[in-house]
């Protein structure tokens, strides 16, 4: 037993969302290989894309109830450099976490468990952690993305030597013109 479980609504669905993880990840990925927003994740393998979608499902719990978002800043900041590299638009990577985070909620909707007023507080507060945690990590993905793109972007320390050699002649050496 993990160490958020403590009995209560909120516990019961994160146990739910990781025993059910293969479901919703299916789910997840089919969408994300079947909407507008994401034409390009078309292109990328249904295992790529089920290995990412199965590990947030499988360790939601965790990532919502640890104090520290290092690793999720880590792996969210790794998507981002991926799929820079994948040639995937920004945009498409932000809808892509938006459609996974709107799978979870929607199948918590479906679960239904919540009997009491308290229950209700605590499926709400869920949702909340939730939408919580798929901000940062929309924040992350994009951070990742575009650290990524300025790498790219930036010449080597090489392309840049050669650069200056060419603008600034060697003493003793003449410019010719070239046609």
């Amino acid at each position: 037993m993990s160490t958020y479980q403590n009995g209560n609504l909120s516990d019961k669905l994160i146990r739910i969302i990781e025993a059910n993880a293969e479901e919703l990840t299916d789910l997840v990925v089919k969408k994300l290989q079947s909407s507008p927003r994401t034409e390009s994740y078309h292109q990328l393998s249904y295992s790529d894309l089920y290995a990412r979608a199965y590990e947030v499902y499988h360790n939601l719990g965790r990532w919502l109830w640890e104090k520290s978002n290092e690793a999720v800043q880590a792996w969210y900041n790794e998507l981002g450099k991926k799929r820079f590299e994948e040639g995937i638009p920004l945009s498409e990577v932000l809808w892509a976490l938006i459609l996974t985070k709107d799978r979870l909620i929607e199948y918590l909707g479906v679960c239904g468990l919540a009997d009491s007023a308290i229950e209700l507080y605590q499926q709400q507060e869920l949702d909340r952690l939730i939408g919580h945690f798929f901000d940062r990590a929309v924040c992350y993905a994009a951070e990742g993305y575009e650290l990524r793109a300025s790498e790219m972007r930036k010449p080597s320390a090489e392309a840049r030597e050669g650069k200056r050699r060419r603008f600034w002649l060697e003493p003793g050496t003449k410019r010719t013109a070239s046609r």
